[in-house]
């Protein structure tokens, strides 16, 4: 539980912040989106891919993110920063 408190804290409302966790979870959601988009779609060229790996990484934490703003990118950061933890916690 510690892991996700911290990955739900941006660097606004506390010492114990998301961005390291945000930076290895941005890793991880790339990799294994790229990797999915890859396999499923031979096809697009490399801008194509870009656009859907971005269109599908969307947010459902406003009510669990500890922020001073719910602003897209706090939303999204604390998206990944949860992923970093998952994968701290749990591996790939």
């Amino acid at each position: 539980m510690r892991l996700l408190e911290q990955a739900l804290t941006h660097r606004s409302s506390g010492p114990e912040h998301n961005e390291r966790l945000e930076f290895l979870g941005d890793g991880v959601l790339g990799c294994a989106v790229a990797d999915e988009l890859y396999a499923r779609f031979p096809q697009p060229p490399e801008g194509k891919l870009t656009q859907l790996r971005a269109a599908l990484v969307r947010e459902e934490l406003q009510e669990r993110l500890r922020a001073a703003t719910l602003k897209d990118s706090v939303l999204a950061d604390s998206l990944e920063a949860v992923f970093g933890a998952i994968f701290l916690d749990g591996g790939y």
